[in-house]
């Protein structure tokens, strides 16, 4: 299994940066009496303990099969990761719409804004180092593609997670700065209360399209069309093997895939010969495509495959 320590490293870093934002913008929040400024303090804390949660999810995923769960434990990080927006959504997004609304009702004028104004300066410059981070990670991780298919081809929710919450911060933290700023120079401190607004509707979008990338990879996704062929390529060069007619695949988690191979062997392949077959094609996947980590083969003729294929196509269409 390939080694989450780039992962890691990204969430480390939010977790070490939004643990010191947080506790700064509540202090900021008490002693100015900013409702945004409260607002952006419980979306702080809500991403530090979202960063608990991805690595407490990474620590179980890591975990061997076993006989309960004997295709691996994968899939926890996918189970984390959608908790993950849950309660961006519930807790940030809630808090802060909560906030906003009290505060535009009753209004209250920001205590001492130039306090606010440095806190939410040196937050800028903190989610800033956490967003390069994850920025920096996930540009090794797409490759030559574009950012959002990037995110939807992705197996490994963490880094676009990291990346996603610390957009959402830098975007709050600029609502944050023109609703305190509005409310002194106009001297209208509802408009504090209608940043915060502003900030739980961002958190609310960011919380449904990591719920929606989630909910995916938590249901199952395929491998990616390269490694598929690089699959069947690698079943198909094997002496014993006529045709590797196609396959299905799962991943269970960032670098753990199930296959199930169907393939064609020779006529005159003995029981031992096609086993043999089988361990030589496990071998080769495991020194080439190390992602895969449970094979099934399949033997079929390629006509009965192709059968099967076109009745599971109809059945797709009268549905």
């Amino acid at each position: 299994m390939a080694s989450h320590s780039g992962s890691t490293g990204v969430v480390y870093a939010a977790l070490a940066g939004n643990l010191l934002i947080a506790v700064t913008k509540f202090a900021a929040a008490a002693y100015s009496g900013s409702s945004a400024m409260l607002s952006e303090g419980v979306h702080s804390l809500v991403d530090t303990f979202n960063e608990v949660l991805l690595l407490y999810g990474m620590k179980r995923a890591a975990r061997p099969a076993d006989r309960t769960h004997p295709l691996g434990h994968g899939r926890e990080l996918y189970f984390w990761t959608f908790i993950v927006a849950l309660l961006v959504f519930a807790i940030g997004a809630g808090v802060s719409f909560y906030e906003g609304v009290l505060h535009m009702l009753d209004p209250e004028p920001v205590a001492n804004a130039r306090i606010t104004y440095i806190v939410l300066g040196l937050s800028f410059a903190f989610e800033g180092f956490s967003w390069f981070v994850a920025l920096k990670a996930f540009r090794r991780e797409k490759g030559r593609m574009g950012y959002f298919e990037a995110v939807r081809r992705s197996k490994d929710p963490t880094t676009f997670t990291v990346l996603f919450e610390d957009s959402a911060a830098l975007i709050g933290l600029a609502i944050a700065f023109v609703g305190i700023l509005s409310a002194e120079i106009f001297d209208r401190p509802e408009l504090d209360g209608a940043a915060s607004i502003g900030i739980a509707f961002v958190l609310a979008a960011t919380a449904v399209f990591l719920a929606r990338e989630s909910k995916g990879l938590l249901l199952g996704e395929p491998a990616t069309a390269e490694v598929q062929a690089r699959i069947l390529e690698i079943a198909a060069r094997d002496p014993a093997v006529r045709s590797a007619n196609g396959l299905v695949s799962v991943h269970l988690g960032p670098d753990q895939i199930v296959a199930s191979i169907s393939a064609e062997f020779e006529d005159s392949a003995t029981a031992p010969e096609i086993e043999a077959s089988v361990d030589r094609i496990e071998a080769a996947l495991k020194a080439e495509v190390p992602e895969v980590t449970t094979l099934f083969v399949k033997p079929q003729t390629a006509q009965r495959f192709a059968e099967r294929a076109r009745q599971i196509t109809e059945g797709d269409g009268a549905g």
